[in-house]
């Protein structure tokens, strides 16, 4: 699967448009991951349980696109855009979104 942020994928010509492909995941925060993010931030640097968190719920929410795109029979997601959040107090949604295509 071919997967772009760009309304075209380079040497490839659309052939047909097939609709919204989407993908999303809603991750709560962990108690114990907010004490460490609270006292990183008295300190100040990278809160690495987050930057985690967050780049396996983007590559969860991706996967779910390019799966919702190959049910719809597309071989390419063009367009593709990230959208965040917040759901409640303590957690966040990640989504993921482009337009199915068959390129050739």
């Amino acid at each position: 699967m071919i997967v772009v942020t760009t309304d075209f994928v380079p040497g490839k010509k659309i052939v047909k448009t097939l609709g919204i492909a989407k993908g999303n995941t809603i991750r709560a925060r962990h108690i114990g991951h907010d004490l460490a993010a609270f006292l990183r931030n008295l300190v100040g640097g990278e809160i690495r349980d987050y930057t985690k968190m967050m780049a396996e719920s983007r590559e969860q929410a991706i996967d779910r696109m390019v799966e919702d795109a190959r049910q719809m029979g597309a071989n390419a997601v063009v367009n593709v855009r990230f959208t965040t959040s917040m759901i409640m107090q303590m957690a966040s949604e990640i989504l993921v979104y482009g337009t199915a295509v068959i390129v050739e």
